[in-house]
């Protein structure tokens, strides 16, 4: 299992700036290669605390891949439904250039309501525009002179640049949250699959959803799977609790908050259930994250055996994505929970 940082902005001018927030994240990626982080991440949001400090995760990881020589760089995801794929193609490679070959992009359908509402998208366009565009951007980066006549988007002709640093293409992911046919589509189409960490009954299924969909379609291996997990490392129990409890309590209400559109009322055939769902993580509290396994919170010692035990328990998973500096969490226990986990956990899983 590998373990890498995961950046998701939760916060607005009240809590950090974004000068502050963008430093505090840089410092943090200089210790990944010193202990062994092996990728960093972040997401594409807008126009709202949750998120919304990274509308361009492209941007934000050409500046983080500056400041590790051999961590991946990974967006988690972008989002092909608020993008013109001309544009998106050129930046991934120019992205993959910028980083020596280390890119690997996610992407995602979107999946707030008020981020459509205000790029004046209709939700009942996700799927097909999710679809469409990541098969636009696999033309565009594998090969040249390039025409495609699409929904939402055509072109005639068009050799995008620059090409690719890794051939034929940096690798793809799609991001899922607990529908079991985005994770078989996944596997069937090849991609790598990143989701959020659920029971282990049901997180079980989906992977072996996506695992059995792989082999089916005939690709080498059996993919690789991606997990994305709240983190916070500390010697002494009690006070890794104390510091972690707030701000991930914090992130959980803005979540909820940034979705509360599905509960007052929003609807599609692309998001079925998504009003109980959230529902349900407004229900989410930070004794639960931990309970569930879904929030690393502890002394080294606690949390090797909590990722032990919750691999085993869905059968195994490739790499988890943590996030480090959780909402308003001050730089300085950011800092020293990462050199912490990277000094007594990720050895154990060497």
């Amino acid at each position: 299992m590998e373990f890498g940082m995961q950046y998701f902005p939760c916060v607005g001018p009240d809590q950090k700036s974004g000068q502050q927030y963008f430093d505090e994240c840089l410092r943090l990626t200089e210790y990944a290669d010193t202990y062994g982080y092996t990728h960093v991440r972040t997401v594409e949001h807008y126009f709202h605390p949750y998120g919304g400090y990274s509308p361009s995760p492209i941007v934000f990881l050409s500046a983080l891949s500056q400041r590790t020589r051999n961590a991946r760089i990974v967006t988690g995801a972008v989002l092909p439904v608020f993008n013109n794929p001309l544009k998106l193609a050129g930046e991934i490679a120019m992205l993959d250039a910028i980083s020596n070959g280390r890119v690997e992009i996610g992407f995602a359908r979107a999946f707030l309501p008020h981020e459509y509402e205000r790029f004046g998208i209709d939700l009942d366009e996700s799927v097909a525009r999710f679809d469409e565009g990541m098969h636009q951007i696999d033309l565009l980066l594998t090969d040249e002179n390039v025409s495609h006549d699409g929904q939402f988007h055509s072109f005639k002709n068009v050799t995008s640049f620059p090409r690719p640093t890794q051939l034929p293409r940096p690798n793809f992911w799609t991001a899922a949250f607990t529908t079991p046919e985005s994770f078989e589509k996944a596997g069937r189409i090849g991609n790598y699959i990143m989701a959020i960490p659920m029971g282990g009954s049901q997180m079980a299924e989906l992977i072996g959803i996506y695992r059995e969909a792989w082999k089916s379609a005939g690709h080498e291996g059996n993919g690789r799977i991606m997990l994305a997990f709240h983190m916070y490392c500390h010697e002494d129990a009690d006070e890794a609790v104390r510091i972690a409890r707030d701000p991930l309590n914090r992130y959980l209400k803005s979540l909820v908050d940034a979705a509360k559109d599905w509960v007052d009322g929003a609807e599609s055939d692309n998001y079925r259930g998504y009003g109980k769902m959230i529902e349900a993580l407004d229900r989410e509290t930070f004794e639960s994250q931990v309970e569930k396994g879904a929030a690393w919170i502890g002394t080294p010692e606690r949390l090797t055996e909590s990722i032990r035990s919750y691999h085993d328990e869905i059968g195994g998973f490739d790499d988890a994505s943590m996030q480090i500096n959780f909402h308003d969490m001050a730089y300085e226990d950011a800092e020293q929970s990462v050199k912490l986990f990277g000094e007594k956990v990720i050895p154990a899983f060497a």
